[in-house]
């Protein structure tokens, strides 16, 4: 991967992470606006199961942004976009849909493959 697709791709990486990071706020100060003490017991159970649908989220968004950092260190250390089970590399196609991927397509193929099969035993 040449100087110009790691820059590409660490800008790519870091617009994502700051995308992530501003919904995380957003959804706090939001969620400290709320008020849990409705009245009706049918509005506070559907305001506690967003705000419960809202919290998975970020979490998920949480690991996501500890990939996506993580992605950035290997672009530091030179290795961003090459395989770590093979060492071979990451399709920029592959890198362009997922960049935080450690996998080429086919190492990620076999992975999912071996999980499939220990799944059916």
């Amino acid at each position: 991967m040449n100087p110009l697709q790691q820059e590409y791709f660490r800008q790519k990486l870091l617009r994502w992470r700051v995308e992530l990071l501003r919904e995380s706020s957003d959804t706090l100060e939001s969620m400290q606006e709320e008020n849990l003490a409705q009245p009706d017991l049918t509005d506070r159970a559907s305001m506690e199961t967003d705000r419960s649908i809202e919290l998975r989220t970020r979490d998920r968004e949480r690991k996501l942004i500890a990939k996506i950092d993580e992605a950035l260190q290997r672009i530091v250390d030179g290795i961003y976009g090459y395989c770590e089970e093979t060492g071979d590399p990451i399709s920029l196609r592959r890198l362009e849909a997922r960049p935080i991927a450690t996998l080429s397509l086919e190492a990620q193929e076999r992975h999912e493959r071996a999980e499939r099969t220990r799944r059916d035993d």
